[in-house]
């Protein structure tokens, strides 16, 4: 979250320059991956100039009172107030306390596109691998939040709202700002990268949502692994220790924990000529960290038959829309390894 001052953008900003007034607030997790590279992504943006707040806004009983009791005067202040994740409980909260006339919401994945999609149609904010279930005790305690931040995120005569993505956005809603995020300043920050002759692969955590079978998921990655000659698996922040030692055993795949964003790793290089990736966020953001290298992303889909019987009535769906929305990509099987199916578009144009 930041808040007063204009909005970082990809390539907004001159090296070692910030908007003047500009605070960055880190609300730390409790995953440890997931934190290091909240650290490491802190100190490039000190370095870019930024002033960057860190709190340990999870680091137990009392810490969300000494967080929100701290950034509340901030908050109140603040003429802009830009956020990463809508969808986020905390935020939500902190959206209640401020009285910004403009909203921003900055994030390039892939639950961007449904929350436009649920603020376009008037929907309760709920993550898409969740639709569908049943409400727990904290979901209804927690709805009349979750409401005031869903009429917030709405333009008004007020209040203007702008959503920052690489992600592809077809429903948004009447009078919210859609600005394409290019990765401009990625490309000029990194890179061009070193190429390596085998090809990469790309993790997920739809086994830890509960979205894929497990042993499914190890199936199709071994079977892509061999089929195009991978030999690293990009482990997400989410995937699981357990998970990944069998995955490294089983398959023979050297496991990297990337301490940055992949759109950082892969344009810093060294990096496969063939990128390959499931549904997820990557196959919007890599063609365009890596536009005008020789790199190919490739996404596979998922099996529908690769889905638990706890998954969403929505996953499929979802899953497939973000393949068909990307542009840069192509298509390949899980199953045969052969070549490739169909092409997703070569269109991915420099920003």
């Amino acid at each position: 979250m930041a808040a007063e001052g204009t909005v970082p953008q990809d390539g907004g900003a001159a090296e070692g320059t910030a908007p003047e007034g500009l605070i960055l607030v880190v609300l730390a997790p409790t995953d440890p991956m997931t934190r290091g590279q909240l650290r490491r992504m802190a100190e490039l943006a000190r370095d870019e100039g930024y002033e960057v707040r860190w709190e340990e806004a999870r680091g137990g009983a009392l810490a969300p009172f000494h967080t929100i009791g701290g950034l509340a005067p901030l908050l109140r202040r603040a003429r802009r107030v830009v956020m990463g994740d809508p969808f986020s409980r905390y935020v939500q909260l902190l959206l209640a306390i401020t009285g910004a006339r403009e909203l921003v919401v900055v994030d390039d994945g892939t639950a961007t596109m449904e929350f436009v999609a649920q603020l376009a149609r008037g929907e309760r904010l709920v993550r898409w691998h969740r639709k569908g279930g049943r409400r727990s005790p904290r979901d209804l305690l927690f709805a009349p939040v979750s409401s005031s931040a869903r009429r917030r995120l709405t333009p008004g005569t007020r209040r203007t709202v702008e959503v920052f993505s690489s992600m592809p956005i077809e429903e948004a809603p009447a009078g919210v700002t859609i600005t394409s995020n290019d990765f401009v300043w990625t490309r000029a920050r990194f890179g061009p990268p070193r190429l390596t002759k085998g090809a990469d692969l790309v993790g997920t955590s739809l086994v830890e949502s509960g979205v894929v079978d497990g042993e499914r998921y190890l199936e199709a990655v071994r079977t892509l692994a061999t089929a195009h000659g991978a030999t690293r698996y990009f482990a997400h922040r989410r995937e699981s220790p357990e998970k990944l030692h069998k995955l490294a055993v089983e398959t023979g795949l050297e496991v990297v924990r990337p301490d940055l964003p992949l759109e950082l790793i892969a344009r810093r290089g060294p990096v496969g000529r063939t990128v390959l990736s499931f549904p997820s966020t990557v196959v919007h953001t890599l063609p365009l960290a890596l536009v005008g290298t020789e790199v190919r992303v490739a996404v596979c889909d998922i099996d529908p038959a690769w889905l638990t019987d706890h998954a969403s009535p929505r996953a499929q769906g979802f899953l497939s829309g973000v393949t068909d929305t990307a542009r840069g990509v192509d298509r390949v099987s899980s199953v045969t390894g052969g070549p490739d199916v169909a092409a997703a578009g070569q269109d991915v144009a420099a920003g």
